[in-house]
């Protein structure tokens, strides 16, 4: 399996970056970057690119592949609307139609967050632009599926790049158990997101095709 990866250098991008890499099917990762990423690995490759609205000069290097796993993305706190949607959905269109292109089969997953409005009719701004985005990955040719999750905690030295997040995360680690007791459908971790895309990779474009933390620990356990 040749899988693409774009927000690589995030939180959850390096969680999935690790399980694609101890994967034994995994052959080959691409992943898409403005500046090298502090890992090096046999299987990884990485592909440099400035202009995440438009792939055209990377297309043939990131043609062939067999799924895209999409973590890049930002907090809607600190955007204008414009440079959000600009973010959210301009950018996670212009890969996927990269990717995608003449390869109906090939996977792809959208981490998209708890919350998103699909409906596209509801008053939350961030809410609004995941949903717009979601819908257009769904429409499109190819095996799309969008991640939901809620509580994200990191694992194995998986580190937010938001200072402020960080500390968030580390203040709470501890509380993480009793919040997967009190709240299993809320929580999951960066070892489940990463295990359950590959997971889904493996479906052939079967099952649920929106995935919130019940189904993505599921798939991730």
């Amino acid at each position: 399996m040749k899988v693409i990866l774009f927000g690589a250098s995030g939180m959850v991008g390096q969680g999935v970056l690790r399980e694609c890499l101890l994967d034994p099917d995994v052959t080959e990762v691409v992943a898409v970057a403005r500046s090298p990423l502090k890992r090096a690995d046999p299987k990884l490759r990485q592909v440099f690119h400035d202009d995440f609205t438009d792939f055209s000069a990377v297309a043939g290097e990131l043609s062939g592949a067999d799924a895209c796993f999409y973590c890049l993305g930002v907090s809607a706190a600190g955007h204008s609307q414009q440079d959000y949607t600009r973010i959210t959905y301009d950018c996670t269109l212009a890969a996927a139609r990269t990717v995608a292109a003449g390869r109906p089969e090939l996977t792809f997953t959208y981490v998209s967050g708890e919350g998103t409005d699909s409906t596209e009719q509801g008053r939350s701004g961030w809410a609004l632009v995941k949903g717009r985005t979601e819908n257009a990955l769904l429409a499109m040719d190819m095996r799309a599926y969008m991640f939901r999750p809620g509580w994200i905690q990191p694992l194995h030295g998986e580190r937010s790049r938001t200072g402020w997040y960080r500390v968030m995360y580390k203040a709470t680690s501890r509380l993480y158990p009793v919040l997967r007791r009190v709240a299993p459908k809320h929580v999951t971790t960066t070892q489940a997101l990463g295990r359950a895309m590959l997971a889904v990779a493996r479906l052939d474009g079967q099952g649920p095709h929106v995935l919130h933390s019940p189904e993505i620990n599921r798939l991730g356990g």
